[in-house]
């Protein structure tokens, strides 16, 4: 026995050639909630952040967002067909978009703000975690919604059989991410920023946090066809979530060595 997919048309509306759907929906919650969040910590006393401050941070993240995700989906996960047809790079239409491509693109958004700014990159960084999760959770939903990126075969009692997942029932995998990576991802940030941080310990909780569910939930998620497990033991999910994993411990290690750093406001 199997739980019923639930058929969800994944364009909400058309009008004329434009259709709007579900996914890009999702996006736009995503970057509403961060321009919401930001601005409310910005608003707090010595916070150190203006409004245009936070405009301008957003839009460079938004860019980061988009351009890494695509050109991180395309070199790690379709990097053969790139080769052979290089315009697949701009086929968004096609789909495709990378989680850890997208932060490598927020990462050097954040990195080019900070310069352009002057302002400290690991305290930027720390403003920026706790936007993230919230797209996450709806993004996954997204995925959900659209029957992809689903999981491997299994005969859990909450299994579905997806339309594009052949006959057999499978992880709702999607949902897994939305849950860890999102919501509780979320609230342990939240918690975490309840006091004041060493700069750099919130942007290593993040990248520590995301770096773990993804790398555990891969295990149910079912490996991109054309990639399959490298060694038969390992999927391109998990090569990527390592260096987040690596990364986020070492900057929570050092953040919290140095004897003179600058806190992290609290929430």
């Amino acid at each position: 026995m199997a739980l019923e997919f639930p058929q969800i048309d994944p364009i909400i509306f058309s009008v004329g050639p434009l259709s709007v759907r579900w996914y890009g929906l999702m996006y736009l919650i995503g970057f509403a909630f961060a321009m919401w969040f930001a601005n409310r910590q910005a608003a707090k006393p010595n916070s150190g952040w203006t409004k245009d401050q936070v405009s301008d941070l957003l839009f460079y993240g938004m860019l980061g967002v988009i351009l890494g995700g695509r050109i991180g989906y395309v070199l790690f996960y379709q990097f053969s067909y790139f080769i052979e047809n290089p315009l697949y790079l701009f086929r968004i239409d096609q789909g495709g978009m990378s989680f850890h491509g997208g932060t490598l693109g927020v990462i050097t958004a954040v990195a080019i703000f900070s310069w352009t700014r002057k302002k400290s990159l690991l305290q930027v960084g720390d403003f920026v975690a706790p936007l993230v999760p919230v797209g996450l959770l709806a993004g996954r939903i997204g995925n959900f919604i659209n029957g992809e990126l689903w999981g491997r075969v299994t005969d859990v009692p909450w299994a579905m059989v997806f339309p594009t997942g052949g006959p057999l029932a499978r992880h709702p995998s999607q949902l897994y991410e939305a849950f860890f990576e999102g919501l509780v991802l979320f609230l342990i940030l939240q918690w975490f920023i309840k006091k004041p941080r060493p700069a750099g310990s919130v942007a290593g909780v993040f990248l520590l946090g995301y770096g773990v569910f993804r790398f555990c939930i891969e295990y149910f998620r079912q490996p991109d066809a054309q990639l399959g497990l490298f060694a038969d033991f390992i999927s391109m999910g998990q090569i990527l979530s390592l260096p987040m994993i690596v990364g986020g411990l070492g900057l929570l290690i050092w953040a919290y060595k140095q004897p003179q750093q600058v806190k992290t406001a609290k929430a």
